[in-house]
């Protein structure tokens, strides 16, 4: 009799009593749902209380073994980066620099053309502006140069009257929230985040990471979802016309994710070093997890980073249904992912980001409870990870102990 050898991997790091379900979640990852390296971090009330890492620093290493996930080992967020870059245009609205129902064009003239000069801040922020897709897609070295992003997205025309529906900016959101931010403040948001957040809080996060930590990233590479029910109980086969949207080349989902074609190597030292604020932040699941815990409450000793107001901003729902991209019912408060169907979080008031492929880190501030999970296989979801949510899920159940 034949069957699936379960990987048995020892896990690392420490979890505080009450939280040893996510030590087992974790563990039955790499067991059962395909994991092959990962780490994940909670805080809760500003304390660090789950901090876990194992298996493989590289998802292609060999199957007998390669590199170790070291308690250091960071790794490409992939679309988890947008909910780091969205705290910028915040604290920039925070500090009253930034109005988010100005036009876009305000800040950014050249915006204006080709019928864009209604588009507001906040439509960019939840993905109303009509601009998930370009006409003329970039190349990897033109999406990195910190002109030509920009330059097509002000000669873009919307897909839709601006505001008036929503559908996920998977690449596009870069090159907007860059360019915004550094026509208001002179600066890269990379930059910016590096002064203004990750410098003060100690984070192991960046958006264009320096050399000394795209030494120590580990490899992505695509891996196999097991089949249900070891995938978390989860739908892991799309349905129809989701499958329709992303195998059709004219389909504005297609086109969104190919903002950027051909797609860039992820593992390549030159994007890891770009600053793409939808796509790839280098960070340490304890680093994300640290940045939330930042947003809704005090951290050792630092002082929370949004105020009452701008948190509610996050959270409060401004796109909700069926979304244009993506073709399932999606919720986005200004820059975040909340709660629903599509990008299952702790609870109602939850906002974060996914990442597509694993990552996932939000805040719930109900709870004081901030997460943050980082992976290298890059299994075929784009918002609910089936390893992601397992541990979503036991999170919730120690809570609730």
């Amino acid at each position: 009799m034949s069957g699936k050898r379960e990987t048995v991997v020892d896990v690392q790091g420490t979890v505080a009593d009450g939280f040893e379900p996510v030590r087992d979640a974790f563990a039955a990852n790499f067991a059962q749902r395909g994991e092959r390296g990962a780490a994940v971090a909670v805080y809760r009330h500003g304390r660090k209380i789950v901090d876990l890492w194992g298996g493989d620093r590289d998802a292609d290493a060999p199957a007998d073994g390669g590199a170790p996930w070291e308690a250091d080992t960071a790794q490409v967020i992939r679309s988890a980066t947008k909910g780091i870059a969205a705290v910028v245009p915040l604290l920039l609205h925070q500090r009253g620099l930034l109005d988010l129902d100005a036009p876009v064009g305000t800040y950014w003239p050249e915006f204006k053309a080709a019928g864009k000069d209604r588009v507001l801040v906040r439509h960019l922020l939840s993905h109303r502006a009509g601009l998930p897709v370009l006409d003329t897609p970039l190349t990897p070295e033109q999406a990195v140069d910190g002109v030509s992003g920009p330059a097509a997205l002000a000669a873009q025309a919307p897909a839709w009257t601006p505001g008036a529906e929503h559908g996920y900016h998977a690449q596009t959101y870069s090159w907007l929230l860059a360019e915004l931010v550094h026509r208001i403040t002179g600066r890269t948001i990379g930059g910016w985040i590096a002064d203004e957040i990750s410098g003060p809080l100690g984070l192991e996060l960046w958006v264009g990471a320096p050399a000394d930590a795209r030494a120590r990233t580990g490899r992505l590479a695509d891996v196999e979802a097991p089949a249900p029910p070891a995938a978390a109980g989860l739908r892991v086969r799309p349905k129809r016309n989701v499958s329709d949207a992303y195998s059709d080349p004219a389909s504005l989902t297609r086109r969104a994710f190919g903002a950027i074609t051909p797609a860039p190597d992820e593992n390549a030292d030159a994007y890891r070093a770009a600053e793409l604020p939808a796509s790839n932040g280098i960070a340490t699941a304890r680093a994300l997890a640290r940045c939330y815990a930042a947003l809704i409450g005090p951290v050792d000793g630092h002082p929370r980073l949004f105020a009452p107001a701008t948190l509610t901003l996050a959270r409060t729902e401004e796109s909700a249904g069926p979304d244009r991209t993506l073709v399932v019912n999606t919720r986005f408060g200004l820059g975040y992912m909340l709660h629903g169907p599509a990008s299952p979080l702790l609870a109602p008031g939850s906002f974060g980001h996914p990442g597509r492929g694993g990552c996932l880190a939000f805040a719930d501030p109900e709870s004081d409870t901030a997460f943050g999970y980082v992976t290298n296989g890059m299994q075929q979801n784009v918002t609910a990870d089936p390893r992601a949510q397992a541990l979503v899920r036991a999170l919730r159940a120690s809570l609730a102990a």
